[in-house]
């Protein structure tokens, strides 16, 4: 199966059975053969597929990284390789731009994660990935994942969020790229966003060009 497209697009004819659903859909995801540099991803019943990050999201993601490597609970990894984390409570299969999880979760035999060892998820969000970043991973992220970075490339800022319940997260701050900002335990450090700034600054150009062009404004 080969879908390109530049922005998340549904697979409207591939539909959850009514028995065992959630597993059949994640064993069809695991069977795609998505493009290079697309994942599949399993969202509001189904199976969409969007491309990975920017090229010019590299050198952010790779800063977040180094910094949050220190900091990773003992035993858990930071890395921006392309796995799927499985939510059967959410019947949500993500793959975040860059995760931390416990690396016993990647000693089974299967091509997705178990979502609960995740210690943090990290998404770099643009127009075309906003609502599922804003609505459907940060209600699924709240109620398991211990912390959610989400960074705004088009409004320059990082959102975290922490302490999850049942109804998703307790606590969120925000500050705009260049400021420092603390991520709470199990890392608890300082993060300095002054390496977002460039990659936010070609969002925003990337986004002048296309209206210059006679593309709609996207919505704030």
């Amino acid at each position: 199966m080969t879908i390109m497209t530049e922005r998340p697009t549904a697979i409207d004819d591939v539909e959850a059975p009514a028995t065992g659903s959630f597993e059949d859909m994640l064993r069809i995801v695991e069977e795609m053969d998505t493009p290079a540099g697309y994942k599949a991803e399993l969202i509001r019943g189904k199976i969409v597929v969007s491309p990975w990050s920017k090229l010019r999201y590299k050198r952010v993601m790779k800063a977040l990284r180094l910094q949050l490597e220190p900091h990773a609970p003992e035993g858990h990894d930071v890395d921006v390789a392309p796995f799927l984390f499985r939510f059967p409570g959410s019947e949500r299969g993500f793959g975040p731009d860059l995760h931390v999880a416990d690396e016993a979760a990647f000693d089974d035999e299967g091509r997705h994660a178990d979502g609960t060892a995740l210690s943090l998820a990290a998404e770099l969000t643009s127009d075309s990935t906003k609502d599922v970043d804003w609505l459907d991973r940060l209600d699924t992220y709240g109620r398991i994942v211990p912390v959610y970075l989400l960074l705004d490339m088009k409004m320059q800022e990082i959102n975290v969020f922490w302490d999850p319940s049942p109804k998703g997260y307790r606590s969120r701050t925000s500050v705009p790229f260049g400021r420092p900002v603390r991520i709470p335990a199990p890392f608890d450090f300082e993060l300095d966003t002054s390496a977002f700034i460039v990659a936010a600054d070609a969002e925003a150009q990337g986004t002048a060009d296309g209206n210059d062009a006679g593309r709609s404004t996207p919505d704030a």
